[in-house]
């Protein structure tokens, strides 16, 4: 995602706009041979489409997160937790979820301790 990440904060440099929160990766459905998400962060002003960058807007949605503390390869363990814990409360797939990383690895060099919060949109 890094490429991507330097594209997104380099047009948002070039229009004046600085990231107000986490970067977030927006998945809009379950991971199979390809993805298909968004990566963003929230702006303070109006983005305007420039090049692959594109406003969006996170949908209005019921979610439930949970905050994992580890390295990113950990991550696939911890969503398989909370895919339990959904289906044990007798919610119906999504497939629709962000994970919204709170710690940036250049400030945060142990990946023991990012943290990463994970957002699964409900039925």
């Amino acid at each position: 995602m890094d490429p991507a990440i330097q594209e997104v904060l380099q047009v948002l440099a070039e229009q004046g706009l600085k990231p107000m929160g986490p970067l977030f990766s927006y998945h809009h459905r379950r991971p199979a041979e390809t993805f298909e998400f968004e990566i963003g962060f929230a702006v303070n002003g109006d983005v305007k489409p420039q090049g692959r960058v594109k406003p969006s807007t996170l949908p209005a949605s019921r979610v439930v997160s949970s905050l994992y503390t580890g390295p990113y390869e950990g991550l696939g363990g911890a969503w398989g937790e909370l895919e339990r814990w959904v289906r044990a409360q007798g919610h119906v797939e999504t497939g629709r979820f962000w994970e919204a990383y709170l710690s940036n690895p250049e400030e945060t060099p142990d990946p023991a301790d990012y943290r990463t919060e994970l957002n699964w949109v409900l039925d």
